[in-house]
């Protein structure tokens, strides 16, 4: 009896079985022998499979099925019937067996006691130009673990259905009749999920055991690949059925949820990116087939996944084709905005109808992923292609661009270009009219005709692939869309072109649609000649020529990325740029980790500046450029320009922390004005920090003894953060924040004058004299919600309907979260979280409400009413990481848990200036000690005055 029998099916593969079979004889786990059954194929195959049986007696096996039984499954069951070992594998005959994969699932089911032993599957693009592979659910498999049911861990149920990357025990396949479906597509669906409810143990292993090879170019597609035919689709949903049957007999409500939302984000998905290239009889046996297997999900399924991929599925339910075709449009391509929406009782909806229908209405709901905010620069709207016509050497093409909301206002100058751009990057564009652009209904109409023939001259060779792009100007201000091709037909033939290289290739183009469904056209030879250049022209790339020509451009390529990695610019910013000379009066400026133009880096700054000393300044950022000075060097953080400006600097000055592998060298000064005093524990006082290793606490030590200075507004500061960063005390500067100075100094004045200005902000909001301003601003906080983003903890529309008469709320999310309001609020609640600059926002502020955020420091300093809606308490404080003290005993202002509080404490806003006087002064004198109003005025007299001019 051998260890394990592999059953290998065969179906007109008669090529590749060999490779399948040997990987099989080469196992280091010698005693296994290998099952060959082929489903009655039409070529060579079990010619092939009865010589490997010659040549290997004893280890190999061939059988043959009577008649081909049209899938996968049956040849497995009569490939399980024929096998002698006490384990079982499967193998397809176009894939290959990992070295030692029968060895480590022996052994791991021999000492487990498994039933199943599962190991990761590796994907193998073999037509690929190298070999492009994707592990299986690789994280899945990060560590040995063994399951006692395989409702311990769901996910392995729901996502890894390959029947191939596991060993069974041969008794446990017997026992409990476990067979494939037959005559069936996706059988490996339906036989592991009864395999896994069966299973009495299951083991997964971290070890590579299977390479899955896929030919997407090859001349017979695989199941996979031919999702477009109706048969494919129909048995995955009788297969789902089943499966469904299966989970409801043994009432595992949770993992039928489970299953439900892998269906609608990965199953359904796959079927749907068809449909914008099917004709109508098709779609409507596709809807009508989904019809009733989608009345089956769980809504609470709808609420787990994508919104796009729950839009698809119910305006697919519904029948709903006007909607659900440019639906899968933004569902294929993720960041198009492909409807025009609708607004409805204050809330932004995908499209418009559907409202009486409470689960539509919900799924439709898009308000929060914040359509409405974005100027028309930042969409990527839908341009459908409506009509494409030839005429000689010309293309006339007509088209529709979506125009959601009406972002793109009806008195709009408008501007369109047509645009070709070869798809090989660094190469030719050419540029043809838009002649006719115009509103018409909730889309923008245009006309142009692009002479291919006069203008277009590609390479030939390099350039086969030309795209086409209409680049719009709204007011000036551009924006770029690709044409949707859709049900439209690309009527005429192809157009002749005139290559520069060599027309013996190709000279002609023609129309094509790409993979994601946009107009793009393409090289091709109408001569005879042609293909037979073309054909050499390949044999040379495949040859040894092309061998050669490869390797060295791969090794250019990888060289040059090499060059850019991470441990190289390291090595680079160490090895090279540490070696050159310091320059003197050079400052790196960085305000969190380069996001901001904001802080103290920037109240530093600012006040040289003002003094006009001579100096050369850098500012760091990630992202866009757009709000950071003009008179500074702008390097992008980690660039070799931002490492070579470290690398050279006299000062760093930043407010969170350098790349902390940096070494600063010992002639620079870092000034680092930290961004807030402490409520919640830091450094190494975090329980977090005192788990690491004794050598990961040296490393995060080396990091924080790069300062030379650290800022402190209080001697709160000091038995906190410096204590908590194991500073020394001659690091510590009892300066402030400069970032305050602005504060300080608007509380005297108002003290002074005994009245405020509200100043330029409130003007450029539109804020009227008789509104009281109020600032939400709260702490980080993990993203959530129904589209991944931070939820407000209470009713805004309710908040703006109580009290838009009276108060303008300003919201200002973490800087590392991002908040959508609904248009219902417009003008009474407004967004400042894109602001670079909080100082501003603060002194706009009449009162603020906040929750743990250090923000309530830095406010308290203007002696204005704060509100503190600590609606996670208890696990804010006793489950996270801890706080210095309790804010329930020090909160200079009402502390309130609920949203019925917190609403209550709005009501009464006013009175709390009075109530809590006392409170703010004793707050400021404890956390705020050393905020005078001079920190940058004095930091600048300590450290750069004598860079006076």
């Amino acid at each position: 009896m051998p260890d394990v029998s592999v059953v290998v099916i065969v179906y007109n593969d008669a090529d590749r079985l060999p490779t399948a079979v040997q990987s099989v004889l080469d196992q280091t786990l010698r005693d296994v022998e290998v099952v060959i059954v082929d489903d009655c194929s039409t070529d060579r195959s079990f010619d092939v499979a009865q010589q490997l049986a010659a040549e290997h007696p004893g280890r190999v096996r061939a059988f043959q099925l009577p008649e081909n039984s049209g899938a996968g499954g049956e040849p497995r069951n009569v490939g399980i019937q024929h096998t002698a070992g006490q384990y079982v594998m499967f193998l397809d005959s176009d894939d290959v067996l990992e070295l030692n994969a029968c060895r480590n699932m022996l052994e791991a089911a021999e000492e487990t006691g498994s039933d199943i032993v599962s190991g990761l599957c590796v994907r193998l693009h073999k037509d690929t130009r190298n070999q492009k592979r994707d592990e299986w659910y690789a994280w899945m498999y990060s560590a040995t673990r063994t399951l006692e049911s395989v409702t311990e861990y769901p996910d392995l149920f729901v996502w890894d259905t390959l029947s191939t990357n596991k060993c069974y025990r041969r008794e446990f396949l017997i026992e409990n009749d476990l067979r494939f479906p037959k005559g069936m597509f996706y059988e490996d669906l339906m036989f592991i999920a009864d395999a896994y409810l069966a299973a009495r143990r299951i083991t997964l292993i971290p070890n590579q055991v299977y390479f899955w090879h896929v030919y997407e170019r090859a001349a017979v597609k695989s199941v996979t690949n031919r999702r477009h035919e109706m048969t494919n689709y129909a048995h995955r949903l009788e297969i789902h059925r089943r499966i469904d049957a299966l989970l409801a007999e043994r009432g595992l409500s949770e993992m039928k949820l489970a299953k439900d939302v892998k269906f609608l984000k990965h199953d359904l998905v796959l079927h749907l990116r068809d449909l914008p290239f099917r004709d109508a009889a098709y779609r409507a046996e596709f809807a009508e087939l989904s019809k009733e297997y989608l009345s089956s999900i769980a809504p609470e399924a709808y609420e787990r996944v994508q919104p796009i991929q729950a839009i698809c599925a119910y305006l697919l339910q519904q029948g709903d084709w006007e909607n659900l075709i440019p639906a899968v449009d933004t569902l294929i391509n993720r960041d198009k905005l492909s409807s025009p929406l609708a607004e409805h009782d204050g809330r932004i909806y995908w499209c418009d109808g559907h409202f009486d229908d409470a689960f539509g209405r919900g799924v439709l709901d898009v308000t929060d992923i914040g359509y409405h905010e974005k100027p028309v620069n930042k969409l990527f709207l839908r341009n459908q292609l409506s009509t494409f016509s030839e005429s000689g050497t010309v293309v006339s093409l007509t088209g529709r661009i979506t125009n959601p909301l009406g972002v793109i206002p009806a008195d709009a100058q408008l501007i369109g270009r047509l645009e070709f751009s070869a798809r090989r990057r660094s190469l030719q564009s050419f540029e043809f009219p838009v002649r006719v652009v115009r509103h018409e209904g909730d889309a923008i109409h245009w006309e142009a005709a692009a002479d291919l023939t006069a203008r277009l001259r590609p390479l030939g060779i390099v350039d086969t692939i030309w795209d086409v792009r209409l680049r719009l100007e709204v007011d000036g201000v551009p924006t770029t869309t690709r044409l949707t091709v859709a049900d439209t037909e690309l009527a005429g033939g192809p157009l002749p072109v005139r290559p520069r290289l060599t027309r013996m290739v190709a000279d002609h183009i023609e129309p094509h649609v790409s993979a994601k469904g946009h107009l793009a056209f393409r090289l091709v030879s109408e001569s005879g000649s042609g293909d037979r250049v073309q054909q050499m022209i390949t044999r040379g790339v495949h040859g040894r020529p092309g061998r050669l020509a490869k390797t060295g451009y791969r090794k250019a390529k990888a060289l040059r990325k090499n060059l850019v990695s991470g441990d190289n610019k390291l090595r680079v910013y160490h090895e090279v740029f540490s070696r050159l000379p310091v320059k003197k009066r050079t400052v790196v400026f960085e305000s969190h980790l380069g996001k901001q133009y904001s802080d103290s880096p920037r109240a530093l700054y600012e006040e040289m500046r003002r003094q006009g000393l001579d100096f050369q300044a850098f500012w760091s950022y990630s992202g866009s450029p757009k709000d950071f000075p003009k008179d500074a060097t702008l390097v992008r953080r980690w660039s070799l320009p931002y490492l070579k400006a470290l690398a050279q600097a006299e000062f760093w000055v930043d407010n969170q922390s350098y790349p902390l592998k940096l070494t600063k060298r010992p002639e620079t000064t870092y000034i680092q004005t930290w961004h807030g005093s402490a409520l919640k524990n830091m450094g190494f006082d975090q329980p977090a920090q005192k788990a690491l290793t004794r050598q990961q606490q040296a490393d995060q030590q080396r990091s924080l003894d790069r300062f030379d200075r650290f800022l402190v507004r209080s001697e709160h500061d000091v038995h906190t953060l410096a204590k908590a960063f194991r500073l020394q005390e001659k690091t510590l500067l009892r300066a402030g924040y400069p970032r305050n100075d602005a504060l300080v100094r608007s509380r005297l004045r108002e003290e002074a004058s005994g009245s405020r200005e509200r100043g330029a902000l409130a003007a450029e909001l539109g804020i009227p004299d008789d509104r009281t301003v109020l600032l939400y601003a709260p702490t980080f906080r993990k993203a959530g919600g129904r589209h991944g983003r931070f939820e407000l903890p209470f009713d805004v529309e309710r908040f703006a309907e109580q009290f838009g008469d009276r108060y303008v709320l300003l919201v200002r999310s973490h800087y590392l979260n991002h908040v959508v309001l609904p248009p219902t609020v417009q003008g009474r609640v407004i967004d400042m979280s894109a602001r670079h600059d909080v100082t501003p926002v603060l002194e706009l502020a009449d009162g603020l409400i906040t929750d743990y955020s250090s923000v309530m420091f830095d406010y308290a300093l203007l002696d204005r009413p704060l509100v503190f809606f600590t609606y996670d308490y208890d696990a804010y404080v006793h489950e996270g990481r801890g706080t210095y003290f309790d804010l329930l005993e020090h909160a200079p202002g009402p502390v309130v848990r609920t949203e019925e509080d917190f609403f209550g404490a709005i009501k009464s806003f006013e009175t709390h200036s009075l109530e809590f006087a006392a409170a703010r002064r004793e707050f400021v004198a404890k956390f705020g000690e050393y905020d005078r109003g001079d920190a940058a005025q004095s930091i600048v007299d300590q450290f750069f005055a004598q860079w006076s001019r």
